[in-house]
């Protein structure tokens, strides 16, 4: 199996099919107390520099880069004021499929399918610090925890590991799941660590013991992808039978669900939007990107502009700004903003 096998195995993806679609704010607040009028995003600039797939996007957490990660095993920081390339990160020996931000926005670190995880200076002279091994499989996903001295890391292996930053070496290994973990995300305090996986789990885990502390979805479709919300009080989890859910973890019932998409075959990112109203964000195997209200449900928007599958999406933290990145086919980053 090449380093393609998120294509094949583990896919995240919404579509719907019809024209760009915008709800208007009445619709969407049910004719309740009045939203302010939503403002649509354009495109404003597109971005290349992978020669494959682009498989991952996300902002630093102080918004001054924009890091994408791709087959071509490389890692590109680019500038999030002028989205001019800044700096490439080389070294993996096989493509790289996600890539995550410490706290401090200082380091990065980035899961490929070699087995190991790089850790980053996202600062002059752009070193590689450590290189972690340890997982005998894929490895797909990777967080630091808020603190970030330490890194989870979910693989093909279906283990999820603990890494200390500083020494570089696996303070826990967690037999997770019985099928590759697709996604491993630290909640506000660093305390948990929600899993999903493609044997249809997501698994709530007490980052300091391993303990598994809840199993929210069994006998389910794949779970592609699982987040804590930003106040750490829900679950955005994506199953492979084209929905997103929004979970009440500590109850262990979902309260919202979004649809329209479709999500069969990738493991596609969601995220919050939070910088201008509450919204959730995914990418789709149409080749689109998906607005929908948090609250509501409804569906906003559809941005139209790739020309494959959108595999990643990214909310920049403080300006009302998407970063949506793009399969084989395209191997682009698109940049979405509001007008003022």
């Amino acid at each position: 199996m090449t380093s393609t096998h998120f294509r094949a195995i583990l896919k995240k993806k919404n579509s719907f099919q019809g024209p760009s679609c915008l709800v208007s704010p009445s619709m969407a607040s049910g004719g309740q107390q009045s939203a302010p009028p939503y403002k649509p995003y354009r495109l404003l600039k597109t971005l290349r520099g992978h020669s494959r797939a682009v498989s991952c996007v996300k902002f630093s957490n102080d918004g001054n880069l924009l890091a994408s990660a791709s087959l071509d095993k490389t890692v590109i920081l680019w500038s999030a004021s002028n989205f001019t390339l800044h700096e490439r990160l080389a070294g993996h020996s096989e493509g790289i499929s996600d890539i995550a931000w410490s706290s401090d926005s200082h380091y990065i670190c980035s899961a490929s399918d070699d087995r190991t995880i790089r850790i980053w200076d996202a600062r002059a002279p752009f070193d590689c610090l450590k290189i972690l091994r340890g997982h005998s499989d894929y490895v797909f996903c990777v967080n630091f925890n808020p603190q970030s001295n330490l890194i989870a890391s979910g693989s093909f292996d279906e283990t999820i590991r603990i890494w200390e930053v500083t020494t570089g070496k696996c303070a826990q290994v967690i037999k997770a799941h019985t099928q590759p973990v697709t996604a491993v995300h630290f909640n506000r305090d660093g305390s948990l660590i929600v899993s999903g996986s493609r044997d249809g789990t997501c698994k709530i885990w007490e980052a300091a013991t391993g303990a598994c502390l809840k199993t929210l979805i069994s006998d389910r479709p794949a779970v592609s992808f699982a987040k804590f919300s930003p106040n750490g009080k829900f679950i955005l989890a994506a199953t492979l039978d084209s929905t997103l859910k929004l979970w009440n973890y500590s109850a262990g019932k979902f309260l919202k669900i979004y649809t329209g998409h479709t999500n069969k075959v990738y493991c596609i990112s969601s995220t919050f939007s939070v910088t201008n109203g509450k919204y959730i964000v995914s990418g789709s195997e149409d080749k689109c990107v998906y607005l929908w209200d948090l609250q509501q449900k409804t569906m906003i928007q559809k941005l139209e502009g790739h020309s494959d599958t959108v595999i990643s999406v990214s909310c920049h933290p403080i300006a009302n700004v998407i970063a949506s990145a793009a399969l084989d086919g395209d191997r682009s980053i698109k940049i979405w903003v509001q007008d003022p």
